[in-house]
């Protein structure tokens, strides 16, 4: 094999060629395809921009959740706190509003019972006090001399008399 060495005509007309169509790249091609690469370049850092905005808006977003669910628990507690606190006074004033009735209507039984046995006790004293009046008075209208006689009188109306 023998090596071909080029002439020198052929050297020049392809250094020509190459520095023409070097120059016609740079002049027409070069400026646009940099630009396209600037461009693609930029859009991607935007897109790179944005999706770190984004993950710190979802950050942010999912932080502001989960406050606005520690919040609405804590809401819920005092709610139940709240509604466990009123169920307790209620219960508490029925309770108390049933012994304060309770006292009362035993109150009155005893009132009751206390006026009924006052009663009772006027009505044996003045049945008492007739009866005695009664035997004083038969005693008086028969006018007994003899002291044996006015004991056996006594003793009779006794009997007729029943006390419980």
């Amino acid at each position: 094999m023998e090596i071909v060495t080029p002439e020198l005509g052929l050297i020049f007309w392809q250094l020509v060629i190459f520095l023409l169509v070097l120059f016609l790249l740079a002049k027409f091609a070069w400026k646009p395809i940099l630009i396209a690469l600037r461009d693609r370049e930029d859009s991607i850092d935007n897109a790179l921009r944005m999706a770190e905005q984004a993950k710190l808006e979802m950050q942010s977003l999912k932080a502001g959740n989960e406050k606005l669910m520690a919040d609405a628990r804590r809401e819920r507690d005092e709610m139940m706190k709240e509604g466990q606190s009123i169920a307790n006074q209620i219960v508490e004033k029925a309770k108390t509003a049933a012994t304060e009735e309770a006292n009362r209507i035993t109150q009155q039984a005893r009132e009751s019972i206390q006026q009924e046995k006052n009663q009772a006790l006027a009505e044996v004293r003045n049945t008492a006090a007739q009866l005695s009046v009664d035997i004083a008075e038969r005693l008086l209208r028969r006018e007994l001399a003899n002291p044996a006689a006015q004991q056996q009188l006594v003793d009779e109306y006794l009997k007729d008399v029943k006390l419980n």
